[in-house]
C-alpha cells in the first residue's frame, strides 16, 4: 500500500490544513441550531466521518473546531497528534497500532483545543479517519496564525513555528 494508491483508491482530496481527506459519511440527520451551544451558531449533522492521510514530510497544521472530534489510526505508520489543553498543558499523542510502545487507536480532542499533527520520525504515511459530532462543518473550523497562538501559549512557541502555514 503506498500514498499514491490511498489517494486514488479513496479518492482523497487537499485538505486545506494539510494532507489529504474524504469526507466518508454525513448524517442525513439534523441537530437544530436552538439545541445546540451557542457556538455553533447553526443546525449541524448529527455526525461526520472522513479518511485522513498525511505523508511524511507533510502536516495538518494547529487548527481548531467546535465539536470533539475522535481520532481513528487504520494503516501505515504512527501519528503524532498535538493537542494544546484549554489550561496550557500540551499533550502529545502517538496514533498507531503498537500498544507496546503506547500507542493508541482511538483518541478524542476535545472541542475547541487547538491541535496539528505530523507523522512520527520513520513514518513513511499515516492513514486515520476522524469522526466529529456534532457533524464537522467548515464555518466552525479555524486555522492558527503562529504569531497569535504563540501569545497564548509561549512556552510552546517551537512546535507551533514548526506545525502552522
Amino acid at each position: 500500500m503506498t500514498v499514491q494508491q490511498l489517494i486514488q483508491q479513496y479518492d482523497l482530496q487537499p485538505h486545506p490544513e494539510g494532507g489529504w481527506y474524504k469526507e466518508t459519511y454525513k448524517s442525513t440527520e439534523y441537530i437544530s441550531g436552538n439545541a445546540l451551544p451557542e457556538r455553533f451558531g447553526g443546525s449541524r449533522s448529527f455526525s461526520t466521518a472522513i479518511y485522513f492521510l498525511l505523508e511524511q514530510g507533510n502536516f495538518s497544521a494547529f487548527h481548531r473546531i467546535k465539536s470533539d472530534e475522535c481520532w481513528h489510526f487504520y494503516a501505515g505508520d504512527p501519528l503524532l497528534v498535538y493537542v494544546m489543553q484549554l489550561n496550557g498543558t500540551l499533550d502529545i499523542i502517538h496514533l498507531g497500532n503498537d500498544i507496546e510502545k503506547g500507542q493508541v487507536f482511538q483518541f478524542v480532542v476535545p472541542a475547541n483545543c487547538w491541535f496539528a499533527s505530523k507523522p512520527a520520525p520513520g513514518s513513511t504515511f499515516c492513514f486515520v479517519g476522524c469522526t466529529v459530532a456534532p457533524g464537522f462543518d467548515f464555518t466552525d473550523f479555524e486555522l492558527a496564525k503562529a504569531s497569535s497562538l504563540t501569545v497564548l501559549f509561549p512556552q510552546h512557541k517551537a512546535i507551533i513555528e514548526e506545525l502552522c502555514r
